[in-house]
C-alpha cells in the first residue's frame, strides 16, 4: 500500500472517529521530518506521522519530532499494523481530563 492511500484512508477515520475534528495535512518542504498531519479536535491537538509499513524507513528528524510534540501533546508513528491501536491511544488523549483541584487555601475570594 502506498503511503498516500493509507494516509487518505487514515484521514477519513480520523474524521468519522472524531466528529468536529479539523486534519490539517502539514506542508514540510521547510521542516525536514515534522509529522504528516495535525489534527485539532475541541481544545487538544495531535500530531500524527504516518508510514505505509511498520518496516518503512524514517527520514532524517523524524524521530525526534515525534519524541518532542509527543511531550507536549500527542504524537506518533502510524501505519497499517498500528492504525487502531494508535486512533484508541488518540481517543484516550482527547477524552475529557479532570478538572483541576484546587485547595480551600488557594481558592481566591470574590466578595
Amino acid at each position: 500500500m502506498l503511503e498516500s492511500s493509507f494516509q487518505r484512508g487514515l484521514v477519513k477515520d480520523i474524521e468519522s472517529k472524531f466528529p468536529g475534528s479539523i486534519v490539517i495535512k502539514n506542508d514540510t518542504s521547510h521542516k525536514q521530518g515534522f509529522p504528516d498531519l495535525t489534527i485539532f479536535y475541541k481544545n487538544r491537538w495531535a500530531v500524527l506521522e504516518c508510514k505505509r509499513s511498520k518496516t518503512a524507513p524514517h527520514q532524517p528528524n523524524q524521530d525526534k519530532y515525534v519524541d518532542i510534540l509527543n511531550k507536549m501533546s500527542f504524537s506518533r508513528f502510524v501505519y497499517p499494523e498500528n492504525k487502531e491501536e494508535v486512533l484508541n491511544e488518540l481517543q484516550q488523549a482527547f477524552g475529557s481530563r479532570r478538572s483541576t483541584r484546587v485547595s480551600k487555601r488557594e481558592q481566591v475570594s470574590l466578595d
